[in-house]
């Protein structure tokens, strides 16, 4: 069916407080820790929320951003990959005190059929673990998707 779409949610939980992780996604030197290269982020509705991943741009907007409990944006690539165009998904993340750290769930809907849903799937398995290091303090060591061979693989596996 042209047009229709899927929503991929993770789940991660993360050793720190709300107020330190929500950070993460706000913060450019903080998110370039677990995801990316460069980032410029103005963290209110209406706010560019724009980064490097390996050379590929994802252009958004914040839409809601409700400190330390909830951001909203909407997500997307410069370089439209996998039908994927600027602002044209959205990816909506809340984060619940629990015990003595964070649970994140991360909802991203809008995606198209299609390759769009495993490379995101798989996007979002490898960058979440990486976040939950990253908040702790923890390094989460070099990204492995700069290889390009590992994204292909983890898409392959995806797919299945």
């Amino acid at each position: 069916m042209p047009g229709a779409t899927e929503t991929i949610e993770h789940r991660v939980r993360v050793a720190a407080p709300p107020e330190v992780v929500f950070e993460y996604f706000t913060d450019p030197a903080k998110l370039v820790r677990w995801m990316g290269s460069e980032a410029t982020l103005d963290p209110r509705p209406g706010g560019i929320c724009r980064f490097v991943i390996n050379g590929a741009a994802m252009a958004g907007k914040y839409v809601e951003v409700d400190f330390p409990s909830r951001i909203v944006l909407t997500w997307g690539w410069e370089a439209r990959l996998f039908e994927v165009a600027e602002e044209s998904t959205a990816v909506e993340v809340s984060f619940t005190a629990e015990d003595d750290g964070t649970l994140v769930r991360l909802t991203h809907s809008r995606l198209p059929e299609g390759r769009a849903v495993p490379f995101h799937r798989a996007g979002w398995d490898n960058y979440l673990p990486r976040l939950a290091k990253a908040a702790t303090g923890e390094g989460p060591g070099p990204d492995p998707w700069a290889d390009l061979s590992v994204v292909a693989r983890a898409i392959q596996a995806a797919e299945r």
